[in-house]
């Protein structure tokens, strides 16, 4: 990059209008690259014409071009040979295409010192004669010749753009009148000083946060009557924002090689109303490097503070995209594709960033702390969800992308940040036990929420929409029971990694039984009113459903007194763990009794056989509910007496 003071000394008369110059440079490159897109899309409708044609409207006003007539220019197009095209309205297009060019090279011509700048000009003579008074047509060749982007293939139309640009860029730089903020600032107009304060605000706020990465260096200026503030982001070339800010909102374009960081960085919006202006992302060749994409969105605000406000938040957001698909790459070796994408939202969402975690180490700090964490309970292939469980395992990656960073910008070693995630997971290991415990007993909730459930249902049969609210109960009795299936698979998945564990899983198994049968019945009691089961039967079907949920209630006691009921435990305690075992198994013997109670009232009266058959099926629901809660609570008392002789 020139020094400032060189290009002041080299420019004489010409140094007032080179800011200027380069602000219409810097319009025309985008109105070439619309061109060039425009032609290409024109060639591949007169290849198969029918192709649905995408609209180009977003990216000519996005190149400030006011020419509607231009969105119907591709369909225009036909083929008149195999290698021969016609369009109407080529030869403006390329004329236009000619004085853009010139347009971005006069800049670079001024700055005498400008490195390149004779190579360059050699080679927009040998290039862009061809393009004046060029037919309405074109041939493949011709038009492959000026947008190839393979530099061994020699020079082309879009190359020549390409580096026109680049030296642009640089020379912005150079002849930035100011530094406002950490932004380089030319040729603004009253008002655009607030705006890139607003946009810098949010950029120094999470720099750090990229250590010390290059990039997000930041220029503005004004440019076909608005505010451009341009971002580099990185070090790649397609990696770009740039900002165009008007009275009435602002507008975001954004390119990245990497699809799913463009939905990434469409995603930080959520909280902000952006109108991405199409869905589709569009797909440009003319590229060294290949494809790229590009977002267009727009943000609708005539407030000046509403748009400081976003330009400020957009801003801040900028530091999460450098190196983020590397830092997605690493965690993707964790935990799955849609959870690694997960930790980096919430990573950006917490402005804690990344780059604190890759500069650890990534994946490799992690497996280094399972090595010394999980020596002697892990096996080869194992990985970290293994260990923890899914929910478990993201949130010590939240652990592990928090600390890096903070403690790494706190200035603390490295090694002391290891030492930190060695010591937390173990203590994750070491607390499995004890979180599935609380998993377990969260099973042993929703059986209280199902039994009760049904005998609420059973109770309000009697009234005028006891219809209706049997159905709704049983609705949620069906969801409650789905969560407890979810709970099942999380502590088995949980438990192949602590075999301690392993009677946990046994025992939530046991349970979900119970879930099951009430879940069943509780579908059957919304047919009882219809069969016309008589109020004298649906009452011994609500007292058994009641003692269900007192034998669950019951079960539920039992699991919480289970956490103080270590090696030193008291007598106190051991009591009333073994009551509420037992208070289970009495009501399991009541449960019994009732059914039998049932059974004989439908002996001795006249019921008809739908009543029969769904009034037994639901105290045998109810009553098998009552055996499978025993069964899983002596397995319960079994276990845990177990434990404390071998203590």
């Amino acid at each position: 990059m020139l020094a400032k003071q060189s290009i002041v000394a080299a420019l004489g008369e010409h140094g007032l209008a080179l800011p200027r110059l380069i602000g219409e440079a810097l319009a025309a490159n985008e109105r070439i690259k619309y061109r060039l897109t425009l032609l290409q899309l024109a060639r591949r409708h007169a290849d198969a014409p029918d192709r649905e044609l995408p609209d180009l409207r977003v990216e000519r006003n996005a190149a400030r071009i006011d020419d509607p007539r231009l969105d119907e220019l591709p369909g225009a197009c036909t083929r008149t040979s195999p290698d021969d095209y016609r369009l109407p309205g080529a030869a403006a297009l390329l004329a236009d295409t000619e004085r853009d060019v010139r347009a971005m090279l006069a800049p670079v011509l001024i700055a005498e010192g400008a490195t390149g700048s004779e190579a360059v000009a050699a080679r927009a003579a040998a290039l862009l004669p061809v393009l004046v008074a060029h037919r309405d047509g074109f041939t493949a060749a011709e038009l492959d010749g000026w947008s190839q982007g393979e530099r061994g293939r020699g020079d082309s139309l879009h190359l020549l753009v390409m580096d026109l640009h680049r030296m642009l860029n640089r020379l912005q730089q150079a002849v930035a009148t100011e530094v406002l903020d950490g932004a380089s600032v030319y040729d603004l107009a009253a008002g655009d000083r607030e705006r890139v304060r607003a946009f810098m605000r949010g950029v120094n706020r999470t720099l750090r946060l990229k250590f010390d990465h290059p990039g997000l260096g930041t220029t503005a200026t004004r440019s076909s009557g608005r505010l451009v503030i341009q971002n580099d982001i990185g070090t790649t070339d397609a990696h770009v924002l740039v900002v165009h800010v008007t009275a009435d909102g602002v507008s975001v374009t954004y390119t990245d090689v990497h699809l799913q960081r463009v939905l990434f960085f469409q995603s930080l919006f959520r909280p902000h109303p952006v109108d991405w202006q199409d869905t589709r992302l569009v797909q440009d060749r003319l590229m060294t490097d290949g494809l790229y994409h590009v977002a267009v969105g727009r943000c609708i605000a005539t407030d000046p503070e509403r748009i400081d406000g976003f330009l400020e938040f957009l801003g801040s957001r900028l530091v999460f995209l450098i190196d983020w698909n590397r830092a997605r790459k690493q965690l993707r070796m964790l935990v799955g594709k849609t959870e690694s994408v997960r930790l980096l939202e919430w990573a950006a969402g917490q402005d804690v960033g990344h780059m604190g975690f890759l500069r650890l180490g990534g994946a490799h700090a992690v497996f280094e702390a399972l090595d010394f964490a999980a020596r002697g309970r892990s096996h080869f292939g194992q990985t970290l969800e293994d260990l923890l469980g899914g929910d478990r395992a993201e949130r010590f990656l939240q652990f592990v992308l928090r600390v890096s960073t903070t403690e790494l910008l706190a200035g603390r070693p490295d090694s002391l940040v290891h030492d930190e995630l060695r010591a937390e997971l173990l203590r994750q290991l070491r607390g499995t036990s004890e979180s599935l415990l609380d998993r377990v007993a969260e099973h042993a909730g929703l059986i209280v929420e199902i039994a009760s459930g049904v005998r609420d249902a059973l109770l309000g049969l009697g009234r005028s929409d006891g219809q209706q609210f049997a159905e709704q109960l049983a609705a949620r009795c069906k969801a409650w029971e789905s969560d407890a299936d979810r709970i099942v698979n999380d502590v088995r998945e949980a438990a192949r990694a602590a075999p301690e564990t392993a009677y946990l899983q046994e025992l939530v198994q046991r349970a979900d039984d119970v879930a099951d049968d009430l879940e069943e019945t509780a579908f059957l009691v919304t047919l009882l009113q219809r069969a016309d089961v008589g109020g004298p039967l649906v009452a011994e079907l609500a007292t058994l459903a009641g003692r269900l949920v007192a034998g669950s209630q019951e079960f539920v006691k039992a699991l919480e007194t289970v956490r103080s009921l270590g090696p030193g435990a008291s007598r106190e305690d051991l009591r009333d763990f073994l009551e509420a075992i037992h208070r289970v198994g009495r009501i399991e013997h009541e449960t019994d009794e009732l059914k039998r109670r049932v059974a004989a009232e439908l002996a001795g009266g006249g019921a008809n056989p739908r009543e029969i058959y769904l009034t037994a099926q639901s105290a045998a629901g109810l009553e098998l509910a009552g055996d499978h809660l025993q069964h899983a609570a002596l397995y319960l008392r079994d276990q845990v007496l177990a434990q404390l002789t071998a203590h």
